[in-house]
C-alpha cells in the first residue's frame, strides 16, 4: 500500500499568505497534491493566548517555541485589534492552491472561536459559520468545496448532524486509525489523522528538529492507510527545509503522497464506527478520537 494522505489546515493570515505558496511551490518539487483545508473568515487566534493559564497549553507553547514558530502577528492576531478577514485579503492565495491542482475543503469561517467554542455554540450559530465559510471558498475557487475538517479535531455527534446537511463527501473531524462511517444517518465517511502533527511531538520524549523526520518515518505504516496533518504556518514556514526533507526520504522508501479524496474513494465502503471527545498526547484539553 504504502500511501500517505496528506492533509494541509491553513488557520491563520500568515500561514496563508506566506505558506500557502511556500507548501504549493515544495509540493511541485515532488509532484505531490494534497488537501487543503482554509480558514477564510477573521484570524482572531491570538485570543488562545488565555489559555497560557492552562499547564498543558503553556508547556506546548514553550516545547515548541511557539512565538518562533509561528511569529508574533499569529501569537497575537486579534487581541489588541481586530483580527483581518483572510479571504478579503488573500484570494489570490486560495486560488493559486487549487489551481495548482490540489483539492479545497473548508476548515472555518472563525478558527478561534470554533475551535473554543464548538461545544456551547447554538446550532444556528454552527450552520451559520458554515453557510458563510463555504460561500466564501465557492465564490474564491469556483466550485463548492466538497470535504471539511473541523479545527483542533474537536467534533461532537451535534457537530457531525449538522454537518449531514451540507453537500461533503467525506470529512476529517478527528483523530485514529483507520476510515470508517460515522453511526448517524446521512453522515459522510470520516478519514482520520493517524499520525502526530509537529506541535505534539516536538520537545516530548527527546523529539526535536534534528530528528524529527526520523520520528514520522518510523511511525508509518505499510499495511494501512497513513493520514499526515502539516499546517501552512510550520511546514510552510519555519519547518519548510525539515518538509521538504521528508517528501524526499519518504518517496526515496516507495511511498505516494496523495489527496484525502483519492483515499476516500478507496473507502466508500468502509465499516461503521464511533468518535469521542478524549485527552490526546500533546494536546491541551479534549480531542475528538475514533472509538476502539
Amino acid at each position: 500500500m504504502k500511501e500517505i494522505a496528506l492533509r494541509i489546515d491553513v488557520d491563520t493570515y500568515r500561514g496563508t499568505r506566506d505558506g500557502v505558496p511556500r507548501l504549493c511551490e515544495t509540493l511541485a518539487k515532488y509532484g505531490v497534491k494534497g488537501t487543503f483545508y482554509f480558514s477564510v473568515g477573521p484570524d482572531n487566534m491570538g485570543r488562545h493566548l488565555w489559555r497560557l493559564l492552562k499547564p498543558a497549553f503553556l508547556w506546548k507553547m514553550l516545547r515548541t517555541n511557539a512565538a518562533g514558530l509561528y511569529g508574533l502577528d499569529i501569537v497575537l492576531m486579534g487581541t489588541a485589534w481586530p483580527g483581518p478577514r483572510i479571504s478579503k485579503h488573500l484570494a489570490a492565495q486560495i486560488r493559486a492552491a487549487a489551481e495548482a491542482g490540489h483539492e479545497v475543503g473548508f476548515h472555518a469561517w472563525d478558527h478561534h472561536r470554533t475551535q473554543a467554542k464548538i461545544d456551547t455554540m447554538s446550532d444556528e450559530e454552527i450552520r451559520e459559520e458554515f453557510r458563510r465559510g463555504l460561500a466564501e471558498l465557492e465564490r474564491i475557487v469556483g466550485f463548492a468545496p466538497r470535504t471539511s475538517a473541523t479545527p483542533g479535531w474537536r467534533t461532537t455527534e451535534r457537530l457531525l448532524r449538522i454537518k449531514t446537511e451540507f453537500p461533503f463527501d467525506y470529512n476529517s473531524d478527528c483523530r485514529g486509525y483507520a476510515p470508517f462511517r460515522p453511526e448517524i444517518p446521512g453522515a459522510p465517511l470520516q478519514i482520520p489523522v493517524t499520525l502526530p502533527t509537529y506541535d505534539e511531538i516536538c520537545g516530548r520524549d527527546g523529539v526535536n528538529d534534528a530528528n524529527y523526520n526520523d520520528r514520522q518515518i518510523a511511525l508509518l505504516r505499510e499495511d494501512k492507510l497513513n493520514v499526515l496533518t502539516i499546517h501552512a504556518e510550520a511546514e510552510g514556514g519555519k519547518c519548510a527545509a525539515m518538509f521538504d526533507g521528508y517528501l524526499d526520504r519518504v518517496q526515496k522508501l516507495g511511498y505516494q503522497v496523495i489527496p484525502l479524496g483519492e483515499a476516500a474513494k478507496r473507502y466508500a465502503d468502509a465499516s461503521k464506527g464511533s468518535c469521542s471527545p478524549q485527552p490526546f498526547p500533546g494536546r491541551e484539553g479534549w480531542l475528538s478520537v475514533q472509538d476502539k
